[in-house]
């Protein structure tokens, strides 16, 4: 019964690193190279991370460098970022790329704000889910007499606390998040 509740403590574990891995990809109107995580680049014929083909730094507070390790990948990297959906034109001096993130508006603000408590929302549930087939798991267990009735209400407690705990780590992430967005 303990590797029950460590494995949905795994499992919990894993979406909120999950919302953070998500939380990294949103522009807050400062650099971030995190953003770059998920643009692709057509390297002969293979699709490779930004991040495994140059240096990726925050020259300014909104200026974020690309710096590729072969300048021949220069127009690939260039291609891939306008293709991408992170909405911002690079500018390419022949060495590096410059990516200048735009001040955000009240309005924009305001939505990635939404956005964010869209995505605190859904690891929530997925806590909540982890949680119920833990418990279902757990009954099974004491239906076929492997734990006492005892040992049920004691681990129910601990799935509960642990996913209260979860809950509030949720509500930490998506209220910096927050923070950070709403910060000019």
């Amino acid at each position: 019964m303990k590797e029950t509740i460590n494995a949905a403590k795994e499992k919990m574990n894993k979406s909120l690193n999950a919302l953070g891995n998500e939380f990294a990809s949103i522009r807050a109107g400062r650099a971030n190279p995190g953003i770059l995580d998920k643009v692709l680049v057509d390297y002969y014929g293979a699709p490779t991370p930004v991040n495994q083909m140059a240096a990726v730094s925050v020259s300014e507070a909104r200026i974020l460098v690309i710096q590729p390790w072969d300048k021949s990948t220069l127009k690939l990297i260039e291609k891939a970022i306008q293709a991408s959906d992170i909405g911002i034109n690079p500018t390419n001096d022949g060495s590096v790329i410059r990516l200048a993130f735009p001040q955000l508006t009240e309005d924009r603000r305001k939505e990635l704000c939404k956005t964010v408590k869209k995505y605190g929302e859904e690891c929530k549930v997925t806590v909540r889910s982890i949680r119920r087939d833990t418990m279902d798991k757990l009954k099974k267990m004491q239906k076929a007499s492997e734990i006492t009735e005892d040992d049920l209400k004691d681990c129910e407690k601990k799935v509960q606390d642990l996913t209260d705990k979860f809950c509030a780590d949720v509500d930490k992430t998506v209220a910096d998040k927050e923070k950070e967005i709403m910060t000019v």
